[in-house]
């Protein structure tokens, strides 16, 4: 006899497949059989008539590895059928860690939790720490080149030594046999943008050579988009393992309806043999930290050495003038928006002085207290210790849905695992916890997708990419993680405004066999185990 059967639903199996109506049977952790189940005994049997079971969603692209210790429960990314999660990404992974560079990592750490303290050294210590945390979702992990960096040489703004190079390849090699799924760059972001293309391709063969992929945020997402997806399918190539261009976008408003071109590029690179892909948000913002809209050489030497820089008005002359005449590589994303601050909204702070900021324009703060947007900026930076979150209004409808039609374009939430018990003192992103039904209601239908289609880019095709075999399909044998959609009821309700509010239209979402969601409610069970590559 079975634990549970799902009766009536039409079931969507991930691969693309059309669906069928079909029952399904969960012993264990496992699907034990899908067909016509009527006089076979279980445990519980529910009845889901009219609605749609798939396989769990993966998220390509999260960042739950920064929150999960903190908010274990995983609510954002249950509510929106999301079982499991590849974090380590942009650059930043939970390990490796340093003694002597700590204190850097606890500088960086933004608006992430307290509980993140980095008591731990490598990627297989952090994962344990997670897995003893009892996650509600299944965690994968890269292993970011960022932190590889700050290991080694902590935020110097120079190329590493051949003896520093020789350690952080030893670093990422270490990770890739705890388990990581490959390297993460971020490449927008100190450390990451100090590094050079030989020092990535280093750091990618190591992981190459242990059959991971190379994941990136390039380079420039604004007036060097093409030039930035070029170097990554440039690394892929010398490093001679699969690219992921992370959170594709055309971000400034020179770049708006130019994304379609850069995926042609990157289909042609896939005709001609390269393994390349990317995954997408169906937003048209972004979310990062505030420091992210600064040149580079502002963060070098690390988050106090930042602080310390913008109490010099000299300092913010220079940046100023490099924000209205651009610097070389550099995308500038406040003068790509022609220096309009409107653009960014803060959405994160934590000194009480600041709290009454939260959810404003920096344009309106600046007015409404006679400064400019800059100063209104680098003080903000000064009194969060360079921990602010913001919003960037960026991109165009266009993007997205070119990105939203494009096949082997992925998923990812680019957000985190968070409850709404946190909303007082945590603003996020919408994505958090409404990208799949974004996805579903919103873009699927305007971009000629089935659901079939589109749910296969959430499920299989990300699983395959991944090398899970045992996950992102429905059939027997496989890991009983699964959803159950209303077609109906499928919505997005979060917004920027208020972003702690579940999707509508999930009734029921298991992990590991084990219900997570129930009648739409949370259970509090948490089930989710932590996927190392190579090892099931």
């Amino acid at each position: 006899m079975v634990d549970v059967i799902l009766e009536g639903a039409t079931v969507i199996d991930g691969t693309g497949a059309e669906g069928r109506r079909a029952d399904v049977a969960l012993a264990g952790d496992r699907i034990a059989a899908v067909g016509d189940l009527r006089g076979e005994g279980a445990g519980r049997r529910l009845d889901v008539g009219g609605q749609v079971v798939a396989p769990g969603f993966i998220d390509m692209h999260s960042h739950s590895d920064m929150s999960i210790l903190a908010f274990p429960d995983a609510t954002s990314r249950l509510v929106q059928g999301i079982t499991t999660e590849l974090v380590g990404n942009c650059g930043t992974s939970g390990a490796p860690v340093s003694d002597e560079h700590r204190q850097d990592l606890l500088d960086l750490r933004h608006s992430w939790p307290a509980v993140m303290d980095y008591r731990w050294h490598t990627l297989g210590e952090f994962l344990d720490r997670v897995g003893a945390a009892r996650p509600g979702t299944n965690i994968a992990s890269l292993v970011g080149h960022g932190s590889v960096r700050i290991a080694a040489m902590g935020f110097e703004r120079r190329a590493p030594t051949a003896g520093e190079l020789a350690v952080m390849v030893g670093l990422v090699e270490a990770a890739m046999r705890d388990g990581a799924f490959g390297l993460a760059t971020g490449l927008i972001y100190a450390p990451g943008t100090f590094a050079q293309t030989d020092e990535i391709v280093a750091l990618a063969q190591a992981a190459g050579r242990h059959g991971g992929l190379y994941a990136s945020h390039i380079r420039n997402e604004g007036s060097g988009l093409a030039d930035a997806v070029d170097e990554a399918m440039e690394i892929g190539r010398r490093a001679d393992l699969p690219v992921e261009v992370s959170h594709l976008k055309a971000a400034g408003l020179a770049q708006h309806g130019t994304l379609a071109g850069v995926l042609d590029r990157m289909a042609q690179a896939r005709a001609a043999g390269l393994d390349v892909a990317g995954d997408f948000y169906p937003y048209t913002f972004s979310s990062t930290g505030l420091s992210a809209l600064l040149p580079s050489w502002v963060l070098a030497g690390g988050v106090a050495e930042m602080v310390a820089r913008l109490r010099s008005t000299e300092v913010r002359e220079r940046i100023a003038h490099e924000m209205r005449t651009g610097l070389p590589g550099w995308a500038n994303p406040v003068g790509a928006m022609g220096g309009d601050w409107h653009n960014v909204m803060i959405v994160h702070v934590r000194e009480r002085q600041n709290l009454a900021r939260r959810g404003r324009r920096v344009s309106e703060i600046a007015r409404d207290e006679g400064r400019t947007p800059l100063d209104v900026a680098c003080d903000l930076l000064i009194d969060e210790a360079g921990s602010v979150s913001i919003l960037n209004f960026a991109m165009a409808d266009e993007d997205v849905a070119a990105a939203a039609r494009t096949p082997w374009v992925m998923m990812g939430t680019d957000g985190l695992a968070i409850s709404p018990e946190a909303a007082e003192i945590q603003r996020v992103h919408p994505r958090a916890y409404g990208t799949t039904a974004r996805f579903l209601r919103d873009h699927a239908g305007r971009a000629g997708l089935s659901w079939e289609a589109a749910i296969h880019r959430m499920t299989g095709m990300p699983a395959r990419r991944l090398g899970l075999t045992d996950r992102g399909r429905i059939a027997p044998g496989m890991r009983a993680d699964l959803v159950v959609l209303d077609p109906d009821g499928v919505e997005d309700r979060a917004t920027f405004a208020d972003p702690h509010v579940a999707p509508g239209g999930f009734t029921h979402v298991f992990v590991n066999g084990r219900a997570a969601v129930a009648d739409g409610a949370i259970t509090g069970e948490r089930a989710g185990r932590i996927l190392r590559k190579g090892r099931g």
